[in-house]
């Protein structure tokens, strides 16, 4: 039973601010394919350590297993049977991700990736851009506005570290709309 080729390999982009869901949901579709006993396999940035180093963690503590990796050239080298790739934190991966993940998709491997489509200031985020264009689905989520409520679309940087990776949490982030993020 080949089931890698029963659609086809595709992308799939899911994508938002800081506490939009993008992990909730990349854990959701990842255990409904794990259900489906298809072949599954998960990574995520090696230097992603704030939960669990071997494990994909949400907000909410929903959790899977994965692989931490250091450059996504080290996905293409696991395992051959792999029906599904879950990839998550996207944004903090190389440039070479989008080019990892057409090769996976053209082998009949259904990719699902997660992350931040921008940076702090507003800013398109890592290879994510890239990866949207290529999708055959791209999901949007948003969180809610800390400021007034409003459906947020922006992750605001609550210090005032001007490096463009910094691991945080509700310490370092919360998410605002965009009339709250840009003071309007």
């Amino acid at each position: 039973m080949k089931r890698n080729n029963d659609f086809g390999g595709r992308i799939e982009v899911i994508c938002g601010s800081m506490f939009s869901g993008k992990t909730e949901e990349l854990i959701r579709r990842l255990k409904r394919a794990q259900i489906a006993r298809l072949e599954v396999e998960i990574f995520k940035p090696q230097k992603d350590t704030r939960y669990n180093e071997y494990a994909v963690v949400s907000h909410d503590f929903n959790s899977i297993p994965s692989t931490p990796v250091e450059h996504s050239s080290a996905i293409l080298l696991y395992g051959s049977n792999t029906q599904v790739v879950g990839i998550d934190e996207a944004q903090f991966f190389d440039d070479e991700l989008p080019e990892v993940c057409n090769k996976l998709a053209n082998k009949g491997i259904r990719v699902i990736v997660a992350g931040l489509d921008m940076d702090f200031t507003g800013k398109p985020f890592g290879p994510i851009p890239q990866l949207m264009a290529v999708a055959e689905e791209v999901t949007k989520v948003h969180a809610v506005c800390m400021q007034c409520g409003a459906p947020a679309l922006n992750s605001y940087r609550k210090t005032d570290d001007l490096s463009t990776v910094l691991i945080g949490e509700k310490e370092s982030y919360e998410p605002r709309c965009r009339a709250c993020f840009h003071h309007l």
